[in-house]
């Protein structure tokens, strides 16, 4: 992965705090509620290590309690809640409700640049702040604080291994959103399946393929079990999950809290990325064993993918979304650019 600015921006954190952390950051009592789906995993490091953060700097005067399991509401309810006042953070995935941000969707589209964690933070901490997209949220009432780094999703399936993208024609797959629009592009016969029926449904041969967050949620789903091949490189698409905060309640914190989340994002971030790679190590030594093979697609083959499976998603996308008022190319465009400056600059570090 190479030296990334995020654990050099904790680095600094970390010297900046070193004559001052002995000492609380002082202020009143505060309390939060953080509502997320599921429970701890990868997926859930950024808002812990936050929370854990902003409670150890003020004494326990700033705390923020995470709420797991739909505990305090559904996973798609948890952006008209924040409007609503009824809990101060909460992490939402932007496809769960894409017409109340059609924005912020581009982030979901498939093909985008964005298979490296380190290059994913610092895109999507960019875009986040783009004006379009801060004035898109404050209508929810919300701030988008940072990105859970949701990673980009693979294929793991049964039967002959796909090695080129002309072996997915005519392949039933279950893949969703934009990524599901990409495969069909492609030839495959996308389909919708809800996450827990995955296992079942392929082992029935309802398709031979499905498309999840690797290397996690394979594991989490069992699909290995059953599965003969997954894909290491095509990154298809991932689903953007940020989390979010409520703005009148960021408003009534005194400057020395605010500032405790910008000091706590590279922490968090880091954080993420320990914990998913921890999880790919773990997860591939367990593939490997059971024989699963992996699929390296050459440079060509990916560009097949780019050029025929993602860029007319991607136009359609722009076309839809410019008729609606929103600067679509501009959102586009933004992402890839910043994808380009972010590989630049780690590559020079």
């Amino acid at each position: 992965m190479g030296v990334l600015s995020i654990r050099l921006g904790v680095a600094g954190v970390i010297l900046g705090l070193s004559a001052t952390s002995a000492l609380a950051v002082d202020g009143p009592k505060v309390s939060w509620n953080l509502s997320v789906w599921g429970p701890p995993r990868a997926f859930t490091a950024g808002i812990e290590t936050l929370a854990n953060y902003v409670s150890k700097e003020t004494d326990g005067k700033f705390t923020i309690k995470i709420h797991y399991g739909d505990s305090l509401s559904k996973a798609s309810d948890n952006l008209d809640n924040i409007k609503l006042g009824a809990f101060e953070m909460a992490q939402i995935c932007t496809g769960y409700h894409p017409g109340k941000h059609p924005g912020i969707n581009a982030l979901d589209l498939p093909g985008l640049p964005l298979a490296d964690p380190e290059v994913h933070a610092m895109v999507h901490d960019v875009f986040y702040k783009n004006p379009y997209i801060v004035n898109e949220f404050k209508r929810w009432n919300a701030m988008v604080l940072m990105s859970v780094l949701q990673p980009q999703s693979e294929f793991m399936g049964t039967g002959d291994a796909p090695t080129k993208m002309a072996d997915f024609k005519g392949m039933r797959v279950r893949a969703l959103g934009g990524t599901g629009a990409a495969m069909k592009n492609l030839g495959a016969v996308p389909t919708s399946v809800p996450a827990p029926e995955v296992y079942t449904s392929m082992e029935r041969g309802v398709f031979r393929a499905a498309a999840f967050p690797y290397t996690y949620a394979f594991a989490s789903y069992k699909i290995p079990e059953i599965a003969k091949w997954y894909t290491t490189n095509l990154s298809p698409g991932a689903n953007n999950c940020p989390t979010i905060v409520a703005l009148d309640a960021f408003g009534k914190l005194p400057p020395q809290y605010k500032e405790l989340f910008d000091k706590a994002r590279p922490l968090a971030y880091q954080a993420l990325i320990k914990a998913h790679s921890e999880t790919d190590k773990k997860n591939l030594a367990d593939w490997e064993k059971k024989g699963l093979k992996g699929i390296v697609y050459s440079p060509e083959e990916l560009k097949i993918f780019q050029e025929v499976g993602a860029a007319p998603v991607w136009k359609a996308w722009v076309t839809e979304n410019a008729a609606k008022g929103v600067p679509a190319q501009e959102l586009l465009d933004l992402i890839l650019n910043e994808a380009q400056k972010a590989k630049a600059k780690l590559k020079k570090s």
